[in-house]
């Protein structure tokens, strides 16, 4: 019997010594009676400097300081019987800080009389190292995959991005050129914010929005009395820019008065006001970006060849979503993220039917479609994801007829979906109809372009030619 009890004892301490995790035992006065394997390479203490003492020894963030645990009989576990499991750190022998769960429950006999305390210690130290080896190849992701409010991993976008990195902190002229939609604006707001005066002001102008009379007082200011209504002085956006960047959208829209007013500014660096005869100095960069292809224009007689190129000092060219395939899932990820948050919803992806019709698709509308379509699916989207049968019919059909252009194709709008407007009727489309679209669509130009498969300038220029406000009165 007393070899049996033996051999249990030798096999107890076997076990306790095999464990991965740090345990040890304290009597009813607090003192350390048992200390295992585990706990000699967690706190550096061997058994025999450990045992006689109190964890005091090992200096516990949860309790260092207070009387507890150098006092057991005000340590919680003998009030509660057991200890919360919390992440807490202890002092090594060494000196430094180790990252563990600490644990302890009281233990008694069957007449309730206290036998001892039992803690146990885990290491958290390699889980730190795996979670900071994950956070940093995070943050590694985020600096590769976006800059900015731009996001992409194929190649042709991070040429983007190291143009925009290597033009940020330079004063130099910025020509953005690509189709609609690809995200001009984004680039023109990632150099400003990217360079080192992210602090000075980003004005945007868009350029085809407004007359060429209310551009000239837009861009360059007027005085008092200068034309009808100018009833006092008005800064203009170039002076509201000095000293920081200013963004000129659709740049190849500018009549030619405006193009030859803008090269004036290029030259000089200085403006005038309507109805002035000052020049006043400006300290500012221009970033201007087009969906048009000005060497064409100039060729054609319809752009200024030498404001072309002041303009293309530092030219950076945005590819087309057909261009880039390879950045739709974590485009499509990103806006499910938003409409989440926006919507207060929870889903999770697109099923795989779904993203393969999404990797299939021509993109006539580039990024800003495919929010659109991803916003359109969480209209109607009542799951966790989002399936085929939730994206527009545009996408789900996946027809296309071509426009002018090889390999570019433009998808036919359904007519039994109500949510697009007929194609045939947006070749004739009329001031009422417009309201109506702009109506429907909360005054959402982009969402109107995508619905009559046009460009958002367009849109502007017909509510322009027709006299209607930009914005919802």
């Amino acid at each position: 019997m007393e070899t049996y009890q033996l051999w249990n004892v030798n096999f107890l301490n076997q076990i306790l010594d095999t464990m991965a995790e740090g345990l040890f035992t304290l009597d009813d006065q607090g003192i350390i009676t048992s200390w295992n394997k585990s706990m000699e390479k967690i706190s550096g203490y061997s058994e025999q400097e450990a045992i006689g003492n109190t964890c005091s020894l090992i200096e516990c963030s949860r309790c260092f300081g207070k009387e507890c645990p150098a006092n057991i009989h005000k340590c919680g576990v003998l009030k509660h019987g057991k200890t919360e499991a919390k992440e807490c750190f202890i002092k090594h022998k060494n000196g430094h800080d180790v990252a563990v769960i600490k644990n302890a429950r009281l233990a008694r006999d069957e007449n309730e009389h206290i036998l001892g305390i039992v803690e146990t210690i885990t290491d958290l130290t390699e889980l730190k190292k795996i979670k900071k080896t994950a956070e940093e190849a995070q943050k590694k992701l985020k600096k590769t995959y976006r800059l900015g409010s731009i996001i992409g991993k194929s190649a042709v976008m991070q040429n983007v991005f190291d143009a925009i990195r290597a033009v940020a902190n330079s004063r130099a002229t910025v020509l953005i050129q690509g189709e609609s939609g690809t995200g001009k604006e984004l680039v023109a707001k990632a150099i400003h914010y990217n360079g080192a005066g992210s602090s000075n002001p980003l004005i945007i102008v868009n350029c085809s929005a407004l007359s060429e009379t209310l551009l000239e007082s837009e861009l360059f200011g007027h005085v008092k009395g200068a034309f009808t209504g100018a009833h006092k002085d008005r800064k203009g956006r170039f002076e509201e820019a000095d000293g920081g960047t200013i963004f000129l959208d659709e740049i190849g829209e500018l009549t030619p008065y405006m193009q030859i007013k803008l090269l004036r500014v290029l030259q000089e660096r200085e403006i005038e006001r309507v109805g002035d005869s000052k020049q006043k100095k400006i300290d500012i960069r221009i970033i201007a970006a087009t969906h048009k292809n000005l060497y064409e224009l100039t060729q054609q007689g319809k752009f200024r060849e030498d404001l072309f190129y002041r303009l293309k000092v530092f030219p950076i060219n945005v590819p087309p979503l057909k261009k880039r395939r390879e950045d739709i899932p974590i485009l499509v990820n990103h806006f499910i993220k938003k409409g989440n948050k926006r919507e207060n919803k929870s889903i999770e992806k697109v099923d795989t039917q779904g993203m393969k019709r999404l990797m299939e698709h021509s993109w006539p509308g580039n990024i800003r479609e495919l929010e659109n379509a991803i916003e359109h699916a969480f209209v109607i989207c009542n799951s966790n994801h989002i399936e085929l049968k939730d994206l527009p019919v545009e996408i789900r059909e996946n027809h296309g007829i071509q426009l002018s252009g090889p390999g570019i194709t433009r998808p036919v709008v359904n007519s039994v979906q109500t949510s697009s407007y007929n194609l045939d009727k947006a070749a004739k489309l009329t001031k009422t109809e417009l309201l109506k679209l702009l109506k429907d669509c909360n005054w959402n130009k982009a969402e109107v372009g995508r619905r009559i498969q046009k460009s958002r300038t367009s849109v502007w220029k017909y509510m322009k030619k027709w006299g209607i406000p930009l914005q919802k009165s």
